[in-house]
This record gives structure tokens, C-alpha cells and sequence, in this order.
């Protein structure tokens, strides 16, 4: 039999079959990925192959093969330092939730998220959330930051989960897609989905006064069928995204302005830092680049660690 997986506990599987009817299924043994060393061999999105269990008597069985992958998303495991967590699979595209203020979304984390999507191969929009409480300084801001976004190739919309300002050109961005949102906790995920789909009744909690940001409401990864035609995948808060199993020289073509500029430098090696007669470098000069990304990609390049807490969806 085979169905994709909606749930997953770390130990158990929610499969959904073409029929619509959900297993409850575990893996046999030890379950390896060529060439990926994961904490969880089977995420949410995947498509599996499973035997069912005749011996129970609610429809449970055993997962024998992950079919193939057209993308998955990957971060670094909490505990394993050389390991990672696939998040989920499968994905059309992934929305960042960003906000200028309570709680704050900084450049380096906005850059550090969109490499990643690249190098996974999953379009990426960015949400700019809570519009109806900026000041008119505040919202000059964020349209700066959306215009640096949109040069660059990237859908930005302004939205207010609060409000659902915007938030019908969000969903029709959805139908007939498998959606993932994202950004810090406290910037409205769960809000958002609420308003895309009331009957989800997705938990939300306040934003900590003491921290500003939000307290993390999601303990499992889960997969849910929207009214209108689309899938949206809500997962567990995570503390770190790392740049995983990225070569220094690779990072620079996930920055899009960047890769069309890497032909006109004077070695196809350029790593756009010291090199002589680098593109990247006169673009900055020229102010045709912007000076965020390139810093954000300086600190990839130099293995700095993005220290911001984040979440991948879970509250308010």
C-alpha cells in the first residue's frame, strides 16, 4: 500500500492512503537514507510504501520504502551536532512570516532562511506580517525591505493575520499547493493559518513581554488538508538553522543576484571577497547590491552561526 505521511511523533507514522483512510505505521529496524545522515528517516510529506498490520484491530502497519523525493528542507539536529532533522518533504513552497518589531526579524536570518530554499529547491515568498501596527516610519521600513526583496526576484506581500489584510492573495498563492510557513516565534503563524482556515483552531499563545517572542505551542510535525485545496505542514519550534552540507564556494549561487553576476568575475572560483576584478564586489561599489545580503553572505562564508531563536510555524 502506499500514502503520504501527515503525522509524526518520532516513533509513529500517520499515513493518509489515496482513499483517505489513515494508518498509524512504524518502521521495521534501522531505516537509512543514501546519503543523508537524519535523526528521522520519515518526515512529514513524505510518500511511503507500508504492509499493513492484520493483526490490530485499528488500521495500523509497517513503512518498507520512502519514495523518491522531489525536495525535503533540512536543519541541523539540536542534539547531534553532526547530524540533521529533515522538517518536512515535498514541498511547492515555503512562506517567512517576517516582522519589523515584536518580535524582530533581522536581514541575517531573512538571507539565511531564502540560501536555504535555494540550495533545497523550494520557492520561498515572504510574508511581511502585522502591518495594521506600524507607525508610517515603521511601514517606509518595511517597504524598503520588501523592494531590496522583490529586485532580487522574491513575492513579498503585507499582511495582518489580525485583520486578514491580504490574507485572501496568501491563499490563493496556497491552492493546490503543500505549503510550509515560517519565521520567529511571535510573528503570527498560527494566527496567519487560523485566518486562512478557522476550523483548524490552531493553538496561539502571547508573545513573552520579558523576551519578545513567542512561546512554543507545536510538539509534533502534522500535515493538514485545507478547504480549498491545499495542504499546509505545521511543525515543532527549532532553535538553530544552520547552513548544512554547504561547500564555501556554492554559497554565493544561492544568492540569486549574485549567481547572475558570478560569469562576469575574473576567476569562475571567485569567492567575492578579496579576489581581484570580482563583479559582486563593483555591484556592491555601485550600490546595486545591498550591503545586508552581502554581510549576511560574509557571515555564511565565514561560519558564523545565526543565534536568533526561530520556529518553523507553530504559534501566534
Amino acid at each position: 500500500m502506499e500514502g503520504t505521511v501527515y503525522k509524526s511523533t518520532g516513533s509513529w507514522y500517520t499515513v493518509k492512503t489515496e482513499e483517505g483512510i489513515f494508518y498509524e505505521c512504524r518502521i521495521k529496524g534501522k531505516f537509512r537514507l543514501k546519503g543523508i545522515k537524519s535523526t528521522n528517516p520519515v518526515s512529514v510529506g513524505d510518500v511511503v510504501v507500508f504492509e499493513q498490520d492484520s493483526s490490530e484491530d485499528t488500521p495500523q502497519g509497517i513503512i518498507t520504502e520512502i519514495k523518491d523525493r522531489k525536495n525535503y528542507i533540512i536543519r541541523k539536529s539540536v542534539n547531534l551536532s553532526k547530524q540533521t532533522h529533515i522538517i518536512a518533504a515535498n514541498l511547492d513552497q515555503v512562506f517567512l512570516l517576517v516582522t519589523l518589531n515584536n518580535p524582530p526579524t533581522f536581514t541575517s536570518f531573512i538571507d539565511r532562511f531564502l540560501v536555504t530554499s535555494e540550495a533545497y529547491g523550494i520557492p520561498a515568498i515572504l510574508l511581511f506580517n502585522k502591518i495594521d501596527t506600524y507607525t508610517e516610519e515603521e511601514l517606509d521600513e518595511i517597504r524598503y525591505l520588501a523592494e531590496l526583496y522583490r529586485e532580487i526576484g522574491y513575492t513579498c506581500i503585507g499582511i495582518s493575520a489580525k485583520t486578514t489584510k491580504n490574507v485572501d492573495k496568501v491563499k490563493e498563492l496556497m491552492m493546490g499547493k503543500t505549503s510550509m510557513f515560517s519565521g520567529h516565534s511571535g510573528v503570527g503563524k498560527s494566527t496567519l493559518v487560523n485566518a486562512i482556515e478557522p476550523q483548524l483552531d490552531l493553538k496561539t499563545k502571547s508573545i513573552s513581554s520579558q523576551h519578545m517572542q513567542g512561546q512554543h505551542t507545536t510538539t509534533f510535525a502534522e500535515m493538514f488538508d485545507l478547504d480549498f485545496g491545499a495542504k499546509i505542514i505545521d511543525t515543532p519550534g527549532i532553535k538553530g538553522f544552520g547552513i548544512v552540507d554547504m561547500e564555501k564556494e556554492e554559497i554565493g549561487d544561492y544568492f540569486p543576484e549574485f549567481f547572475k553576476l558570478k560569469s562576469d568575475c575574473k576567476f569562475n572560483n571567485c569567492l567575492h571577497v578579496d579576489e581581484p576584478h570580482c563583479a559582486v564586489k563593483q555591484a556592491l561599489d555601485n550600490n546595486e547590491v545591498a550591503w545586508s545580503r552581502y554581510k549576511s553572505y560574509v557571515q555564511m562564508l565565514n561560519g558564523e552561526q545565526e543565534n536568533y531563536r526561530i520556529d518553523i510555524y507553530g504559534e501566534k
